[in-house]
């Protein structure tokens, strides 16, 4: 019965996602108020319902729905909707979902194909620290790809003003300085939440195998994620790169955290499941 209400939940939700995705770019194309509030509330439904499908799993395995890559992620794109959702409410940007939520359904698809059952967790593993490391990394991820999103619309517009094909687009767009900010915010938000991931994932290590750092693949892709975007924060701070070179640089970071996330599963042999 519960199994049955888990798949419900996800495909609505997948559902949900796949229709504003394509109001998104019916968006893009036409303008009108009334997509975007219909998408606003397909995301923030499909959102309720992924909230559902998440605690459904949580209840039925008894542990943190992030045991498999298909939980892991369809975690990591709640986690995505839920920083676009305070995003938007925030600043009200109404192209934004068009330009995150394609990704969001590729994400959400990705986690559709992948196997469904439910993975115990060594009980070794079990524990606060599981939900401590496991939360921070999601959400920091998370941020980055709204990063990333925002990225890609900066670049747009900036497209728009060096061309000086002011369209109807570059007047629903924000202006590049609104960009660059929220850009600059989420990976202030982002790049904390990542280095807490890791000191606590150390941490962690350290109570279960005696060691902070045993140079599994994820841990080292991980560090490499997060001195990227040190210097990402650090060439922003002290050289001045704001604008096109930050936006450029967030799209080359998410396209790092994609592939500490799936590729060192799927070419590298890792002691993490996710």
């Amino acid at each position: 019965m519960f199994l049955e209400l888990v798949t419900t939940f996800f495909e609505l939700a997948l559902s949900c996602y796949f229709t504003a995705a394509i109001l998104g770019i019916v968006e893009l194309a036409v303008g009108k108020a009334s997509v975007s509030r219909a998408m606003k509330v397909l995301i923030a439904l499909g959102f309720v319902l992924h909230t559902v499908n998440v605690f459904l799993r949580y209840v039925v395995g008894g542990q943190m729905p992030i045991a498999s890559m298909h939980e892991a992620t369809s975690f990591l794109t709640w986690s995505i909707v839920l920083i676009f959702l305070i995003i938007e409410l925030k600043y009200e940007i109404s192209l934004l979902g068009s330009f995150v939520m394609p990704g969001v359904f590729i994400l959400m698809l990705s986690s559709s194909v992948l196997p469904r059952q439910i993975k115990p967790i060594d009980p070794t593993l079990q524990g606060y620290w599981l939900w401590i490391h496991t939360t921070l990394a999601f959400l920091g991820d998370a941020a980055f790809a709204v990063a990333c999103g925002i990225g890609v619309m900066y670049l747009v517009q900036e497209r728009f003003v060096k061309s000086k094909k002011l369209g109807g687009l570059f007047h629903r767009l924000p202006s590049l300085q609104i960009l660059d900010d929220i850009n600059y915010r989420l990976l202030t938000i982002g790049f904390p939440l990542l280095t807490l991931a890791i000191i606590t994932g150390a941490v962690w290590a350290e109570g279960v195998w005696g060691t902070f750092w045993r140079w599994d693949p994820k841990e080292v892709w991980s560090l490499i994620t997060w001195l990227f975007y040190a210097m990402v924060l650090h060439v922003r701070t002290h050289s001045g790169w704001h604008g096109k070179k930050s936006a450029i640089l967030s799209v080359i970071g998410f396209a790092a955290v994609l592939f500490t996330f799936f590729g060192v599963n799927l070419l590298l042999k890792s002691l993490h499941e996710f």
